[in-house]
């Protein structure tokens, strides 16, 4: 795998020119290092031992990061590197608490901006898509009407995803199109949006243009490792008590009254394992295909943003390679 700092035979060849091309040149805007890829890519590793070398902060952008309790299944930093580094943005949420990115889009700027006034890089580190961006890119987003979110969220217990995206194709077909039939809580966002009569929801998403100086940091590996990591997180979430951790949130913290929670991988399998859906078996075999396609998902994403530097995650030298590409950013004017 070729990392994007060399992205084509006419780029500079030595070692400095290269790095020096790499680094986005952005004037008067405060540093963001963000670290993207796929789910069990090792960005949170990664991120630990660049905060060691830069005098790092971690901002969360994995979306179930955000909710408390949320731990295992989520691959949430453990407490020792939560000790060592800064991190902001973890357990902010009760699991019954409904996904706001407008609500993100503040606490991390806000983030962003306290780790800047003490002097540190912050670290931005997720593969949510959609949060990275609005961490970072100039989004605004509508705003919402709980009476309307209902309404549209009632409809989508009678009749099913299927049917409210066909209505959504009617209404809005290049929204539709982005949004997978399946995913119940985008239509539904979409079209509370329309009610709202509000621009199209596909206009909420314009080009790529950052209110930071942004360097980021595009972390694969070859699909074949990868997936061979999915299966061995999954095994190691088991090992580690996932289901338990699952059945103790659903029996004591109300994670099936939330609409996002608990939809998130693994604990959406599990709960149907417990309300008698799936053997143990099937759930731990369900979790390890829907991640699978979450993490074709998340390339998609990332490999459509042109800022992305990628890199090879499994290359042995690669911590010391990010570094010189960091050094010269950090050290150049912005």
């Amino acid at each position: 795998m070729r990392d994007a700092g060399n992205p084509a035979d006419d780029t500079p060849k030595t070692e400095t020119d290269r790095l020096e091309a790499a680094v986005p040149r952005v004037e008067n805007r405060p540093k963001v290092l963000a670290l993207v890829g796929p789910t069990a890519v090792g960005k949170s590793a990664f991120a630990i031992e660049l905060a060691r070398k830069f005098g790092g902060e971690v901002i969360n952008a994995d979306s179930m990061q955000l909710y408390q309790g949320m731990d295992i299944g989520t691959a949430k930093p453990p407490p020792e590197a939560r000790r060592e580094i800064v991190h902001h943005l973890l357990d902010i949420w009760p699991v019954t608490k409904t996904a706001s990115v407008a609500e993100y889009q503040r606490l991390a700027r806000a983030a962003i901006t306290s780790v800047t006034a003490r002097g540190a890089l912050p670290i931005l580190v997720g593969g949510s898509g959609l949060y990275v961006r609005a961490a970072l890119d100039r989004l605004e987003f509508p705003g919402t009407d709980p009476g309307i979110r209902a309404r549209w969220e009632a409809e989508l217990a009678r009749v099913g995803p299927l049917a409210l995206h066909r209505e959504l194709a009617r209404r809005d077909p290049q929204a539709a199109a982005g949004i997978l039939p399946t995913n119940g809580r985008r239509i539904v966002r979409a079209l509370e949006v329309l009610d709202l009569g509000r621009p199209r929801f596909t206009a909420t998403m314009p080009g790529y243009e950052s209110v930071y100086d942004v360097l980021l940091i595009g972390l694969d590996r070859e699909t074949s490792a990868l997936d061979l990591r999915v299966e061995q997180r999954v095994a190691e979430m088991w090992a580690a008590g996932f289901v338990e951790e699952v059945r103790r949130l659903a029996d004591t913290c109300g994670l099936r009254r939330g609409l996002t929670a608990s939809r998130a991988l693994g604990y959406r399998q599990v709960l149907e394992m417990l309300d008698g859906r799936h053997s143990e078996a099937q759930a731990r075999e369900l979790t390890v295909a829907a991640t699978k396609r979450f993490v074709r998902r998340q390339r998609s994403w990332f490999r459509a943003d042109p800022r992305v530097q990628w890199w090879d995650a499994a290359d042995p030298e690669l911590v010391d390679r990010l570094a010189r590409t960091i050094e010269v950013w950090t050290t150049s004017p912005s």
